[in-house]
């Protein structure tokens, strides 16, 4: 039973799998703020292409 605990004690394979896990959290949380902070501006800068092609077909017709 030692011999079993002892073995299990110094089994790290499991901790590469959370390593992992823990770096695509900070990567998706990263991804969520940037995207969060950008949305706005980007949220601006769409509007205005449609303004601005809105303008262009009505000034076609």
């Amino acid at each position: 039973m030692k011999k079993l605990i002892s073995r299990f004690a110094k089994d790290e394979s499991g901790a590469t799998a959370i390593e992992y896990g823990l770096i695509a959290a900070l990567v998706s949380v990263v991804i969520i703020t940037v995207l969060g902070t950008l949305g706005g501006n980007l949220e601006s800068v769409f509007q205005d292409v449609s303004d601005a092609l809105g303008g262009a077909a009505d000034d076609a017709e």
